[in-house]
């Protein structure tokens, strides 16, 4: 006979009913699925993986850590939602406003005073690629012309040039309108 998964009642059935309702997530919903099935109807976690859509492992995994540490172990704030970010949305606004409001007053706002600026805010030094992401997710662009272009050549340049067509310094018009003039 297959082992029996059992819960410890951390909630009552209701309160995990109530937070069903309230859950909006699928992989959330089918987390509390897991642990209301166990409470209600105990059965073997590979009967329950396949009511509820999951692996058999991770009705393993889920119950073992609710048992062990109770319900805010099914309350995590799941994958995505910049975790891994060292500001929020928020604050990079804030520091991106800073440096808008001296750009509006004509001053040339660049990204290279903008990263010491943010080591200080997050307490540790980051890559200047992260200040370039950071820019780019507040809409900042770098609008600047470039001084020359990288390949150019002075004497390409030189060559290119037209002479002039009169090296005596008169002109090629007519001197008199209405007369033909040299060309």
């Amino acid at each position: 006979m297959k082992r029996i998964t059992k819960v410890v009642e951390h909630l009552r059935v209701e309160e995990i009913d109530a937070r069903l309702r309230r859950c909006t997530d699928p992989w959330r919903i089918r987390r509390w699925h897991v642990i209301r099935c166990a409470l209600v109807h105990p059965k073997p976690a590979a009967e329950i993986a396949l009511e509820v859509g999951l692996a058999r492992q991770t009705v393993h995994n889920l119950i073992a850590a609710y048992n062990r540490q109770g319900p805010q172990v099914l309350e995590t704030p799941g994958h995505g939602q910049r975790q891994r970010a060292y500001l929020s949305l928020r604050q990079e606004q804030a520091l991106v406003d800073k440096f808008r409001k001296k750009s509006a007053a004509g001053q040339i706002s660049t990204a290279q005073p903008f990263k010491p600026v943010i080591e200080r805010v997050i307490g540790r030094q980051v890559h200047k690629t992260t200040v370039y992401r950071l820019l780019k997710r507040q809409q900042w662009r770098k609008v600047v012309p470039r001084p020359r272009h990288p390949q150019a050549s002075a004497a390409e340049q030189r060559a290119f040039k037209k002479p002039s067509r009169s090296k005596s310094g008169r002109s090629c018009k007519p001197a008199i309108p209405g007369t033909p003039g040299r060309y």
